[in-house]
């Protein structure tokens, strides 16, 4: 059975597990441990390192990996919305293959989750355009046409009201400003129009935490566009960095 390792680095918890990459599914337990206050890489790698070992995987050999909240361009990450600025510009790649003593594949958070939907989730076999919007502390998004990854996309930096949308409507968002949830879908709604509006996409997908309780808000939305629940939800990201890093 072809396996790998994947790493989910959030804004609140870092995730890893052992991906079956034949079915898309976790082969191991999921560890989580909360991310470093401060999110500044020294402290990010560290418990990354920690993350890994508590997962108990030996193998060097299996691919390894690293989805992370950041704009990736060939390793490097440049920008840097709910973490450190010091990730901004900064050869993360090679900085984490030096600290953790292995080769890696690191890649966008939410392309990796939408590379999970497109390959072993709800999006699977989807034709046209798929755009995964990850709503948690901010706003992620993956674009796949006909299955292929179009990387980096920033749909949570849209400008809105001269600040992005993600500020006004992430899943964040509903616990700061202590929104029910018809309150927030309301905000949802403008996001997901706006998006449509831009793209004509065939599907949405919904990432992220609240993927946990689509019922509470999808029907709430009215679009154009089928939207969906992320089938993996919040391990979406670990199966992706792990595919990715097979690839």
């Amino acid at each position: 059975m072809a396996k790998a390792i994947g790493v989910d680095i959030g804004g609140t918890g870092i995730k890893a597990g052992v991906v079956d990459l034949e079915h898309g599914t976790l082969e191991s337990d999921r560890i989580r441990i909360p991310t470093p206050k401060g999110a500044k890489p020294a402290d990010v790698l560290e418990t990354v390192k920690q993350v890994l070992s508590t997962l108990g995987v030996q193998d060097s050999r299996l691919p390894l990996g690293v989805a992370f909240p950041a704009i990736v361009k060939h390793g490097r990450t440049l920008s840097a919305a709910n973490i450190a600025k010091d990730w901004i510009d900064f050869e993360a790649e090679r900085f984490f293959e030096d600290g953790l003593g292995r080769q890696i594949t690191f890649v966008n958070d939410a392309d990796a989750a939408g590379v999970a939907e497109s390959r072993h989730g709800a999006a699977r076999d989807a034709r046209g355009l798929t755009i995964l919007a990850t709503l948690g502390t901010g706003i992620g998004s993956a674009f796949l046409y006909n299955g292929v990854l179009v990387p980096n996309t920033e749909l949570g930096h849209l400008d809105f009201r001269g600040e992005s949308i993600e500020k006004w409507a992430a899943y964040s968002a509903m616990e700061r400003d202590q929104l029910d949830w018809a309150e927030w879908s309301a905000r949802l709604q403008d996001f997901f129009s706006h998006v449509e509006f831009l793209f004509s996409p065939d599907l949405f997908v919904v990432g992220g935490g609240v993927s946990k309780h689509p019922e509470k808000f999808l029907p709430l939305l009215d679009l154009k566009t089928p939207i969906v629940a992320a089938v993996h939800r919040n391990s979406s990201g670990i199966i992706g960095a792990a595919s990715l890093a097979a690839d």
